[in-house]
């Protein structure tokens, strides 16, 4: 099929010359360096950039400017943040939220059937929880990840060198007991940093659905752990909240890492085989 010439003016064009030189204008474009006439761009570059090397802009749509990595983290760590230092507050200073809090908790202890909600607490035992951190950090480690592996241990080991002194520092009774020591809960820490960082290390090498699958069942391990707590009255509604937003703040990092890696291999080209 032949092509059907394009005609070479336009409706203001008074005849077939050839474009002049302007006095103080440039052209926008030069013939080639072999002098073949191929038009090129003054400055050297090509004349279009490929439609998969634009960078995509906030909104997803193809732009100039580059992606930043971590910018959400910019804003959830200083939340998390301020709602754990509002919460220590409240509670240390026997603020209005304390009350509340203690109002709440004295009205849903022993709700429930009891042994349900034992067995939910029990899941923020150390025998319980460490054992699936521990397998999932082999697994991170034997696909080839050193570095997000090495971010979920510290997270791991940052539990009891901050909830122990903080415990010690507040003093808080417990919701059954006048012994002290129940602000933050090192069970509800436990599960969620154990549970929440097992999820990020093996998602990576899951397909759908189970990759998102498995960060919403660390949510609700670690969500039915602090129900449990409550509960059974081993600790008030604010002791799970405030271990809540520390831990969110230890497992930010290794968010970071699994996501760059999921980014990483989602690049790396894959080869295809058999007929296309």
């Amino acid at each position: 099929m032949r092509e059907t010439p394009r005609p070479q003016g336009t409706a203001g064009d008074a005849g077939p010359e050839l474009p002049q030189r302007r006095p103080g204008r440039a052209f926008a474009h030069t013939t080639g360096a072999s002098g073949s006439g191929t038009p090129h761009r003054s400055d050297g570059r090509s004349p279009q950039t490929p439609r998969g090397v634009r960078q995509t802009g906030p909104t997803g749509r193809p732009g100039t400017t580059p992606p930043v990595p971590g910018r959400p983290a910019l804003f959830l760590f200083p939340a998390l943040l301020a709602l754990f230092a509002l919460t220590t507050w409240q509670v240390a200073a026997d603020g209005p939220l304390r009350a509340l809090d203690e109002r709440t908790g004295r009205a849903v202890v022993g709700d429930g059937p009891a042994r349900p909600a034992e067995f939910l607490a029990d899941l923020g035992n150390m025998q319980i929880a460490l054992p699936v951190l521990g397998c999932a950090i082999v697994l991170a480690m034997v696909r080839g990840a050193r570095r997000a592996p090495l971010y979920a241990a510290l997270a791991m080991g940052a539990v009891p060198a901050l909830v122990v002194p903080l415990k010690a520092w507040i003093a808080r009774p417990g919701p059954l007991t006048d012994a002290t020591g129940y602000f933050p809960s090192g069970h509800a820490a436990t599960a969620a940093v154990a549970y929440g960082a097992a999820a990020l290390l093996v998602a990576p090498y899951l397909r759908r659905p189970w990759s998102w699958m498995m960060p919403v069942a660390a949510v609700l391990l670690t969500t039915a752990t602090g129900i449990g707590l409550v509960l059974r009255g081993y600790h008030w509604p604010l002791d799970v909240l405030g271990s809540w937003f520390l831990c969110g703040m230890l497992l930010l990092p290794l968010g970071l890492s699994c996501r760059s890696r999921r980014r990483s291999s989602s690049r790396t080209p894959r080869c295809r085989t058999g007929p296309s």
